[in-house]
């Protein structure tokens, strides 16, 4: 395939006339331009084109089918490209949570003691609710302070983001528990720390000729591209390479698989760093003009920088021994940061200040071509990628040698580049020793980065794609030093920001935040100091910087513990106790908590220890909004289809009601506690690019034309590629700055708006931790190298977090048609680990460790090596009438280990994959009231078979909904 050469400015001509043909052309399944809709029929059916919600991560479109007031079908919209019209069984099952006779429609306060089995919920109002939250949380402001407030939330969703920041803003508490700390959250940290926040995501809609799937099952579901649209994409790549403990759904069509052992992703992401290196596949100029790698580490100086950005909120003082020109001469500028030119034999420099080298005059490149993807749903904007630029003027920053400078106070120094540093560790993770760490052969290791690194096509400028690196690398205690190393092998293959490669969350024509109530827009945010006074940031000082969630392990001990300060009040937002930490550790702490409020859709095991319940909206209920979470490219909105029913409020609505019975500011001045859809046009006009518009004009443009495509809505900022060349990184790249006054200049959104191969972060945070200057790897603490006794004791390793088709983590085990294609939680176990146990198919077992013992039934499946088990999470029981509602019969949290140690030693991400258990056949004589079955408290067992009549009763309610 030959070059297409193209003028930025002819590519948007160009683009926007292809747009203008699409729309005019006869309507093909998947175009960004739907035909327009008619929404109502003479049968009195409409059809409302909204964004799925069923799962929380993706942006799925959909129709949904009303008839006389009431949701009777949901389907997908041919109009989102980035789902081409899938919609799966758990956004079908959303009928029967909105119509759901278990539903939370009403306000209620407990009145029996926390502990008995009946909390004896009463209804109450809304205003008797606001009335005894503001009151009680103003008394523990008053009488502990404002940071013994704490929070917790669930994923990103539309109707329970309070606790994210809203919360904290209110009250001034920096303790906010959401699971983004398990949950991507530490691949937009370690992204953040290293080149842009959230650069893990990869445009895996943009069809990669390799694509590379690495811990995740993205066929059933994931963050952003998914099911229909990655089985497309997997069949239609040239190579198909999964990096897994277990053979995935997907998997078994691809052409590699590298089963490695569960918690060493990190050792074979450095592997792969090694074949990259060794074998001079690396693109040589973007090592050099966009790494801080040609930097010259001095080991003779103490270290000294500026005042920067922490991510949120509030300055710090960056200190590195990169050599700056500060060092060598009196006056000299900290931001200047030295590197050895070998065409000139002398020293140079780039500033991090104005971003650019020495005698450079930068202005946005226009040379460049469309993207040359195949594949591409029809439609879709290519985008317009600009040619890298090389050093003008010209020269050779030195990535190896040692160079002798003389400091400003006379002394003399050896100083070498970063870069050196970096390969001498990667030189360590040979093919043959990430072998003997992963257990996957040497041969397959390196056939696989090799396969990956070397270009298909050169002629399109880039790589061949991206890796779509997903939950199971943040969960084994090395989770930011692995993503680090991954977003650095992306780099220098040549697939950061370029077609199918990583981009981080699409740009759209407004700022998209989390969800509407997440954050007060009306008011500042907390201070760096206040932040400073979360929990656990002594153990974790770079929460300090990143500001985004206190260690929830941190909190649960400062429950229980009373230290460094007691916990008093807690507010959950459709979230649960159930993930990240041990759950049986926040279950025995709770009691410590004077007051906790628990926002949701259900009596959840959470609710079972609250004092007040609050009433959440469903999505077919709500407006907001919506953009790809990832690099889908898609802009759309969640649009209520169905009238909400009872008391239920949307979270926004919450949130404004708290602020306003608190006396707080919510929105701008002139309306100060603006109306729910008054906060939608807040939304829709924060940084938007083009005329303000209105939530009603968004969604009539919505319903009449579907989905947005980025690309061509927001040409700068999504259409364009290479953003570090053109001076348009991504507004959150730059977390605290004005990223509008860093538009216009080139580079990464770090401290040195370069590619840190070498963290200043970590350098200025954690000075102690030379090793995670650079990418590293260490053993999951309690592995068989770490701790073979223990391992010996409980010879098998667990893993989990697999994805299950009908249910999202804790979600959905009350929906009949979900539960009855899933009654029961399973752990898959080589079948000749089972044979030797005497375990058969469906037997259940217990699952044990010093932390604690669960149930879960034998899945014997040959797609997991001997010696491995996968255990389902957050498994709970909505049909036992216990205020626990089971969590603990067997749910995995219940074996986590916590604590210094054994978390992510950066982030403080829980230790939930690769830990040692032992699994044996659970029976008569060894299980409760004589039934191998768990069961509530008075011996009555859960639901596990499709037959159980229980199921019926949970079939949809419309009277119940209407009337409640």
């Amino acid at each position: 395939m030959s070059k297409l050469t193209l003028s930025r400015r002819s590519f948007m001509k160009v683009a926007a006339a292809t747009t203008a043909a699409t729309a005019l052309a006869v309507q093909t399944p998947g175009l960004a331009q739907a035909q327009p809709q008619t929404t109502q029929d003479t049968s009195g059916i409409k059809r409302i084109r909204s964004c799925c919600r069923g799962c929380g991560k993706m942006e799925c479109g959909v129709w949904v089918i009303v008839e006389n007031g009431r949701a009777i079908r949901t389907e997908g919209d041919e109009s989102a490209f980035q789902s081409m019209g899938n919609h799966c069984g758990k956004g079908q099952a959303s009928l029967q949570a909105a119509y759901h006779p278990d539903r939370l429609y009403h306000p209620m306060k407990r009145t029996n003691p926390r502990g008995q089995d009946d909390p004896g919920w009463v209804r109450i109002s809304w205003d008797e609710a606001m009335a005894t939250i503001a009151q009680k949380l103003q008394e523990c402001m008053d009488r502990y302070g404002g940071e013994t407030v704490f929070g917790m939330s669930g994923t990103s969703r539309i109707w329970g983001m309070f606790a994210y920041g809203a919360l904290g803003q209110l009250t001034g508490s920096p303790n906010m528990a959401i699971p983004w700390q398990v949950c991507k959250g530490p691949r937009f940290f370690a992204t953040a720390m290293q080149s842009m926040m959230q650069a893990s995501w990869m445009e895996t809609v943009a069809r990669p000729k390799v694509y590379t799937s690495w811990g995740t099952g993205p066929e059933l579901s994931n963050y952003d591209d998914s099911c229909r649209t990655v089985v497309d994409v997997a069949e239609k790549a040239d190579t198909h390479i999964v990096v897994d403990p277990r053979m995935t759904n997907l998997g078994k069509e691809a052409d590699a698989w590298l089963n490695l052992r569960p918690g060493t992703d990190g050792a074979m992401a450095m592997g792969w760093l090694n074949v990259l290196i060794e074998n001079d596949l690396y693109d040589d100029l973007f090592a050099k003009k966009w790494t801080n790698g040609p930097f010259l580490v001095c080991p003779d100086i103490d270290p000294t920088g500026y005042e920067t950005f922490r991510f949120t909120s509030g300055k710090f003082d960056m200190k590195t021994r990169l050599l700056k020109e500060s060092d060598l001469v009196e006056g000299g500028s900290p931001s200047r940061f030295m590197v050895w030119d070998n065409l000139a034999g002398a020293l140079t420099y780039f500033d991090a200040d104005s971003g650019l080298w020495e005698g450079e005059t930068w202005a946005p490149p226009t040379a460049g071509h469309a993207g040359m993807q195949e594949h591409l749903v029809p439609g879709v904007s290519q985008g317009w990628v600009p040619d890298p630029t090389g050093f003008d003027p010209n020269i050779d920053p030195a990535l190896f040698g040692e160079f002798t400078v003389t400091l400003k106070d006379g002394r003399t120094s050896t100083v070498r580049p970063v870069w050196e540093y970096f390969v001498e560790r990667v030189s360590a993770y040979t093919p043959e020793k990430v072998s003997e760490i992963t257990g996957v052969k040497a041969e397959l290791i390196e056939q696989a980065a090799k396969t990956h690194a070397t270009r298909i096509d050169p002629s399109t400028g880039y790589g061949n794609g991206g890796i779509q690196y997903q939950l199971a690398i943040e969960h084994s205690c090395n989770a930011i030093a692995t993503v680090r190393a991954l977003d650095a092998y992306i780099g220098l293959t040549g697939n950061w920001d370029v077609p199918g490669g990583h981009r981080g969350g699409t740009q759209g024509q407004f700022i998209f935040k989390a969800g509407l109530g997440a954050v007060a827009p009306g008011i500042p945010n907390i201070s760096a100091e206040q932040f400073n006074k979360m929990v656990g940031i002594d153990d974790y000082p770079l929460l300090g910087w990143w500001q985004g969630w206190a260690d929830d392990a941190s909190i649960w001990k400062a429950v229980e513990t009373g230290e460094p300060y007691p916990l008093k009040f807690g507010w959950c937002s459709t979230g649960d106790f159930m993930c990240m930490s041990n759950s049986l550790q926040k279950w025995r702490a709770f009691p410590q908590v004077d007051f906790f409020v628990c926002e949701d859709l259900w009596k959840t095991p959470t609710a079972g220890m609250s004092d007040i319940l609050l009433p959440a909206q469903h999505w077919l209920e709500t407006n907001c909004p919506r953009m790809s979470q990832g690099p889908s490219g898609g802009q759309g909105a969640t649009v209520r289809a169905i009238e909400p029913p009872a008391d239920t409020l949307h979270d926004v609505e919450i949130a404004t009601r708290i602020y306003k019975e608190m006396g707080v500011q919510w929105g701008p001045d002139d309306n100060p506690w603006p109306t729910y859809e008054e906060n939608l046009d807040i939304m829709l006009n924060e940084g938007r690019q083009g005329e303000p518009t209105t939530w009603k004009e968004y969604c009539e443009e919505f319903q009449k034309n579907g989905w947005w495509d980025a690309k061509v809505v927001a040409p700068d900022t999504w259409g364009t590629y290479r953003r570090y060349e053109t001076g348009m990184m991504p507004l959150k790249a730059f977390g605290n700055k004005n990223a509008l006054e860093e538009f216009g200049k080139p580079g990464f959104g770090t401290p040195t708006r370069k590619m840190e191969l070498w963290s200043t972060l970590v350098e200025t945070f954690m000075p102690e931790d030379e090793e995670d200057l650079l990418a590293t790897y260490q053993e999951p603490p309690l592995s068989p190298t770490s701790n073979p006794e223990m391992c010996e004791k409980y010879p098998f390793i667990a893993t989990s977090g697999r994805r299950i088709p009908v249910y999202f983590h804790s979600e959905h085990r009350q929906l009949p048609w979900c539960r009855e294609l899933w009654p029961a939680p399973h752990v898959e176990i080589n079948p000749a680990d089972a044979e030797e146990l005497g375990i058969e198919q469906g037997d259940w077992v217990w699952i044990e460790n010093d932390n604690g013992k669960i149930r879960q039934t034998a899945d014997l499946y040959h797609g997991i090596d001997k010696g491995v088990i996968n255990l389902e999470h957050q498994w709970w029981f909505p049909e036992l009438d216990q205020a626990d509602k089971g969590f603990d019969l067997c749910g995995c949290n219940c074996l986590v280990t916590t604590g210094k140690g054994f978390q992510d030693r950066i982030s403080g991400t829980s230790y939930l994959r690769a830990y040692p258990v032992k699994i044996y056949k659970a029976t008569a004589e060894n299980s409760p009231f004589g039934n191998p079955v768990p069961c509530d408290h008075n011996g009555n067992p859960i639901i596990c078979d499709a037959s159980d009549p229980r199921l019926k009763e949970w079939v949809p309610n419309y009277e119940l909904h209407e009337e409640a």
